[in-house]
């Protein structure tokens, strides 16, 4: 079993490492792609629109937590009115339809199909960029000419070609780019809020 101080070394050796990637994020680069997204977010709100999100496993609670943020408040002290964020990772029903009857790939795309209108903003959330359904959420939001936004890690992906901005995040596992996410997450929802307001 391992000892105390070794479980420590363990924990010290994760907030370090995430720590080195957090810093990494925060640079004139990374937050003019941000500032993109948000504006896109923002005059999708304030013109009546949505803004759609999308993502597996952590992912998907990443998408939950942003739509959160829209619906509810980001900051506390805001009185701002509700903003329309959707998370297509929530209604079970669907998804275990679409996937048994069209296959998983479909779950989000399809409702893309439903739900999504021109002007919308569709968020993707991948940490490998690879994950097909998400893939094909983007393409189905093109075809639709919804914007789309993609939160990846640092390797190239499918989505770069379809996303714009597509956000590269620096982490040596899944966890650490996912913290990368919901930073940038609430910096583009706090862009958004800022141009709605305006």
């Amino acid at each position: 079993m391992a000892g105390r101080l070794d479980l420590e070394r363990t924990a010290l050796s994760y907030l370090e490492t995430s720590a080195k990637h957090a810093g990494a994020i925060a640079d004139e680069d990374t937050a003019s792609l941000v500032a993109d997204a948000g504006s896109r977010m923002g005059r999708a709100l304030a013109g009546g629109g949505r803004v759609l999100f999308c993502g597996n496993g952590g992912s998907a609670a990443d998408a939950q937590h942003l739509a959160a943020e829209l619906v509810g408040r980001l900051d506390a002290s805001s009185d701002r009115g509700a903003l329309a964020g959707v998370a297509l990772t929530t209604d079970t029903s669907v998804m275990t339809s679409v996937a048994n009857d069209l296959g998983y790939d479909e779950v989000f795309a399809r409702q893309v199909e439903a739900l999504g209108h021109r002007g919308d903003v569709l968020v993707c959330i991948s940490t490998s960029g690879r994950s097909e359904n998400v893939v094909r959420a983007a393409r189905a939001a093109r075809e639709r000419e919804l914007d789309v936004v993609a939160l990846l890690g640092p390797g190239p992906s499918p989505l770069d070609d379809l996303a714009e901005p597509a956000i590269h995040l620096p982490g040596e596992t899944s966890g650490q780019i996912q913290q990368g996410h919901v930073t940038v997450g609430h910096a583009m929802c706090l862009v958004a809020e800022a141009v709605v307001s305006a």
